[in-house]
């Protein structure tokens, strides 16, 4: 029989306040290990699989230039490898982009030999896989704010506030110890804002640049990487979330062989000097998102929102697609021209507009419906595939009415090609873009991603019979 006041305990615990929490790791349920390649099988097969953290942060690579943490390390290993092969057995990498949640349990199921994080991730028990020694030792966890805004320096400062936080970040754990404590002093919770699986850790940090997201917390050397790009990022420093980590790489329990040679390679492996050059000479004018929400954005999204409603429900289509489309082209200005020929709202060029029958794009309303047209003509023919779904056939369609709908069709063609998923834009198809024409396309659908997502948030306001909400000046 439970005694009363246990039972009393057991239901004040209930009554606790909780947090969101993101899935672990990996995945849900026991998954049967599969055949381990060790060192020896690699080096017969030539090819060592190495599981990435899709992050552009941690696995990016642009026409050939490495900007992702991990890559200079990773090419070090293989020389490493190569620099101790036979004759004919040196390897290649072969590199496999998964979500950071999905990593561990793709490396116990076989799909790649080695995984190479870029972040802090924690092994979760029931999983066959064992660690390196340390690539990094006490790595914090920081909160990231935007400067000019309230700076935090106590736990209690945080209380009822929301974190954004990628799937997969190691703060998930972090906040759920933070509101422990609050619990005790009868404070609010932290909440967690688990953001869209299409952001990676960087794609927060800008979000939070751009005012959409207020706070986030990042491991520090992933914040002060960024902060070279993003000016406008504060790190509040004082604020303890949690005890430092350690950053590893991940083999299978089994591969002795190539834990042994991994453990070696990094006791003497020093980061190269110039690692971030191409990084910031890449990346410092794409990370640029603008709140699209500011009074006088929102004022004029009110009134361009009948016609941006009436011509997407004429191509069944979300009209804060076009809305988000129309800030990254114009900025909402439809009197906005380019030398080039892009003309009004949706920066629509004569020659589309007539592809779709329309002409006098100079008027608002012929724009928008040229622009919409011509979008939902580029995913009728090129991306109407029930393979897809409509977050990736929308970016699809971003691309092409960017770059073109045959290019991208060949970009999917080579991701097929190469073993990455050809129906996923988002860290998939968009690695091609990367290597062959640059992160043009790629900058220019993520933002439009970004505005989608930010007007998405407040979608109740914008649209009629909603309750308003202050905006942001």
């Amino acid at each position: 029989m439970i005694r009363p006041s246990i039972l009393l305990l057991l239901c004040a615990s209930l009554l606790l306040p909780m947090t969101a929490v993101a899935r672990l790791p990996g995945p849900l349920q026991a998954v049967p290990a599969a055949k381990v390649r060790d060192l020896s099988e690699i080096r017969s097969s030539r090819v060592l699989r190495v599981l990435v953290n899709q992050s552009r942060n941690s696995s990016g690579e642009v026409q050939g230039q490495a900007i992702g943490v991990e890559y200079h390390r990773l090419r070090a290993f293989e020389q490493y490898l190569n620099g101790h092969a036979r004759d004919g057995q040196e390897i290649t990498l072969k590199i496999i982009p998964k979500a950071k949640d999905q990593l561990l349990g793709a490396l116990q199921r076989g799909e790649g030999d080695l995984v190479a994080p870029g972040e802090l991730l924690e092994l979760q028990a029931g999983h066959a896989v064992a660690s390196s020694e340390p690539i990094a030792s006490n790595v914090p966890l920081v909160l990231v704010g935007i400067k000019g805004e309230r700076r935090y320096t106590k736990v209690e400062q945080l209380s009822g506030k929301t974190l954004a936080l990628p799937t997969g970040s190691a703060a998930g754990e972090a906040v759920s110890q933070l509101n422990q404590k609050l619990a005790l002093h009868k404070l609010a919770p932290i909440k967690i804002e688990w953001v869209d699986p299409t952001l990676a850790v960087e794609d927060v940090l800008e979000m939070v640049q751009g005012g959409i997201f207020h706070l986030t917390i990042v491991e520090q050397p992933i914040a002060e990487r960024w902060g070279k790009i993003l000016p406008k990022l504060r790190f509040d420093r004082q604020m303890i979330i949690s005890e430092p980590g350690e950053e590893y790489w991940f083999v299978r329990r089994d591969a002795s062989m190539l834990r042994a040679s991994i453990d070696r390679f990094l006791s003497g492996y020093k980061k190269p000097s110039n690692e971030d050059v191409a990084f910031l000479r890449i990346y410092r004018r794409l990370y640029q998102v603008h709140y699209p929400l500011a009074k006088a954005d929102r004022q004029r999204l009110e009134k361009l929102r009948p016609t941006l409603q009436k011509h997407a429900a004429a191509q069944n289509m979300d009209w804060l697609n076009l809305a988000a489309l129309a800030f990254k082209e114009s900025a909402l200005q439809p009197s906005a021209r380019s030398g080039s020929g892009p003309t009004g709202l949706m920066q629509i060029t004569p020659s589309a507009a007539q592809r779709v029958g329309v002409n006098n794009i100079q008027n608002l309303d012929a724009n928008v419906q040229a622009g919409a047209k011509y979008l939902a003509m580029i995913r009728r023919k090129f991306f109407n595939s029930p393979k897809l779904n409509e977050r990736e056939r929308m970016a699809f369609t971003l691309a092409a009415y960017n770059i073109g709908p045959e290019r991208v069709q060949g970009m999917r063609a080579e991701a097929r090609r190469r073993g990455l998923n050809p129906n996923q834009w988002f860290f998939q198809v968009e690695r091609i873009a990367m290597e062959q024409v640059g992160m043009g396309p790629v900058s220019y659908v993520n933002s439009v991603n970004k505005y989608f997502l930010a007007f998405d948030r407040e979608r109740e306001s914008l649209e009629p019979g909603g309750q308003k909400v202050a905006s942001r000046k």
